[in-house]
């Protein structure tokens, strides 16, 4: 049981940081929406904020991952669009009021384990991406790039749609990288 409470603290702290960032992201919110008791926080988290939020991005990293895992063996497209999707449905099932927890840690982390936790998952996502993208039918030596465009492209997709309550600016930036893509697949170069 224990460890579900812990669980359930990071799984709300994850979707906690999407909508309100880090620092509107308060103990009390996470004990409320966790169904956690008052005292479990520094039972489960004697580091405090800090150690909850590395648990937390630790896990939306591992969620992303595992949609990247489940595409292994598929075709370069195959692969972005399946990250695409993940910030696509991050955006229609909050109605944009989510966007992503390692984002949103990086741009308000104070301590540097904070960034360099955010930083590492970053590279996670570019290095898999690049790998899977390659394996896919991208030419060697441009998945690195590809990588850093797609999840860049995410990113700021994510935003702009947030801020213009409108998928159009996500559709249209992650467009132009499926296109990409399948050019660099098709052309081999």
């Amino acid at each position: 049981m224990a460890d579900g409470v812990r669980q359930k603290m990071i799984e709300r702290t994850v979707v906690l940081l999407a909508k309100k960032g880090l620092q509107g992201t308060s103990f009390a919110q996470v004990l409320e929406e966790s169904g956690a008791p008052r005292g479990s926080l520094y039972h489960h988290f004697p580091g405090g904020k800090d150690e909850l939020v590395l648990a937390a991005v630790s896990l939306a990293g591992d969620q992303a991952m595992a949609v990247l895992e489940r595409r292994v063996g598929r075709p370069a497209p195959d692969i972005a669009d399946a990250f695409i999707g993940l910030w696509r449905l991050v955006l229609t099932r909050s109605d944009f009021g989510a966007g992503c927890a390692v984002a949103a840690v990086t741009v308000a982390a104070e301590t540097p384990a904070l960034r360099q936790q955010a930083g590492d998952v970053f590279r996670r996502w570019r290095e898999r991406l690049a790998e899977l993208l390659e394996a896919g039918g991208v030419p060697k030596g441009r998945g690195p790039a590809m990588a850093a465009s797609l999840i860049s492209a995410c990113e700021g997709g994510v935003i702009l749609a947030r801020g213009e309550h409108a998928m159009e600016p996500f559709e249209l930036v992650t467009g132009e990288q499926l296109r990409q893509i399948r050019e660099a697949v098709r052309s081999g170069s």
